[in-house]
């Protein structure tokens, strides 16, 4: 049983002055799918990633039969196509986000004894970067209305041992850079943007991961522009780019390291470089990736106006100065008390049984034991003093109440891909929901 927007207004008019009371629909009682009752959605959603044989493939089987599969020029292209997309100057390719995060860190000069704010509602990569520098991650509170992390937690945690500030521009929603870059120039500190999720977004008619001193983007199989793998470092900083690229090759020198005597290597670096055949899966996605955003775009506003007014729900906010967010997934909360108790995870699979698919997101990271490993490894034990490295106390000194609530209680995701559908796929989210919500006595006791 399917129910409009035009209906959900009519019938809370209905209601009368009851409604102002709280949420009391006079429907008719329709079983939710969860416990026998007919799903509100039986068709598939958009798959992804999404692939053209007709003008995708001859690009990599191009590459593929030239047998110059390691970087090269359309690595180089690429590169050039991103720095122009993202209004940068330059763009250096790596394997993934994790490692354009650890090359920028590395080459931002960030180190064993610096302490970097990160924000606490993001994916482990954000964190991982950091320990792979000998950093020590400092976690930063959010903003529940937008996810992101909040300005006024950061000014909380800067100290003496304070060096870096890394933002995640997390779901595809811009973070608040007027502050965050505020913040970073009273304090002295360097800003990398972990914009692995935010692809075309813009905050102040700005692209996001051109506000600090690096952006890094990721090109994993899941993400808006996908390549299976792959990952970018957009920056105007000429020096810091030249350190970047001699980096993610072995450390071999390139533009301002280049010597007049040849030296070999000049830096301990790595190799992380992308493969043409990648480039080549870049290339054709990016020729689509603007009109595949507006899309996005259109059906997330559409679906949030739809889920506004459902008691229980509160649907994502941007702050004033977001030109555009890019949505790689959609996100909303969900207030159990909206619901006569119902738990989150009951609410999740009564979703699901409708025939949406969805995911409470993340989980809290600052508490877990991949932070023990770290500082008991030989290299922390050496850098920090016994105090810095109780893990009890490290937990204790970075809670993060909000993002708890958030990964624990309220959070709901709607995968990217959902958005590239009809606005009748978007009609059958916000169906679903309000389905649930008219008829939620029948899973309060849900036991299975």
């Amino acid at each position: 049983m399917k129910y409009t927007r035009r209906d959900f207004v009519k019938t809370n008019a209905i209601v009368g002055t009851g409604a102002m009371m709280g949420f009391n629909f006079a429907v008719p009682n329709v079983k939710p799918a969860l416990t026998g009752g007919k799903p509100v959605r039986t068709a598939s959603w958009p798959t992804w990633p999404k692939w053209n044989p007709e003008t995708d493939e001859p690009r990599v089987l191009e590459v593929l039969r030239s047998g110059v599969w390691s970087r090269s020029e359309v690595v180089k292209s690429f590169e050039n196509k991103w720095a122009k997309t993202t209004g940068s100057k330059r763009c250096v390719t790596v394997v993934n986000g994790t490692n354009a995060l650890i090359a920028s860190l590395t080459q931002a000069g960030i180190g064993g004894g610096d302490e970097v704010l990160v924000s606490s509602y993001t994916f482990i990569a954000s964190v991982a970067a950091i320990l792979q520098t000998g950093a020590m991650p400092v976690f930063v509170d959010s903003d529940p209305e937008t996810f992101q992390l909040d300005p006024e937690e950061i000014k909380k945690k800067i100290n003496s041992k304070t060096r870096a500030i890394l933002p995640v521009h997390i779901l595809g929603l811009p973070a608040d850079m007027d502050s965050i870059m505020s913040i970073a120039k009273q304090n002295d500190l360097i800003v990398v943007e972990d914009a692995c999720q935010g692809w075309l977004a813009e905050y102040d008619h700005k692209k996001v991961g051109t506000f600090g001193l690096a952006g890094c983007f990721s090109f994993q199989n899941s993400k808006n522009l996908p390549m299976g793998e792959g990952g970018a470092i957009v920056s105007d900083n000429d020096e810091f780019m030249d350190k970047c690229f001699s980096y993610h090759n072995y450390g071999y020198p390139y533009g301002s390291l280049v010597g007049a005597v040849n030296q070999g290597a000049v830096m301990a670096g790595t190799k992380i470089r992308l493969t043409e055949y990648q480039a080549a899966i870049g290339l054709s996605q990016l020729e689509r990736l603007d009109d595949e955003t507006r899309l996005r775009e259109t059906n997330a506003s559409y679906l949030k106006e739809q889920l506004e007014g459902i008691p229980g729900i509160s649907t994502y906010v941007l702050y004033p100065k977001v030109n555009r967010a890019v949505f790689h997934l959609f996100p909303f909360r969900f207030h159990t008390e909206g619901f006569k108790g119902l738990s989150r995870d009951v609410f999740i699979k009564a979703l699901r049984a409708e025939g949406i698919p969805c995911s409470s997101g993340y989980t809290p990271l600052n508490d877990k034991l991949y932070l023990k490993d770290a500082f008991n490894s030989k290299n922390y034990q050496r850098m920090y003093q016994a105090d810095e490295l109780d893990f009890e106390k490290f937990v204790a000194e970075n809670q993060c109440p909000i993002t708890d609530k958030l990964c624990n209680e309220e959070a709901i995701w709607l995968s990217q891909r959902m958005l590239l559908g009809s606005r009748t796929d978007m009609d059958d989210i916000a169906n679903a929901i309000k389905k649930i919500h008219e008829n939620v006595e029948e899973l309060i006791n849900y036991k299975g």
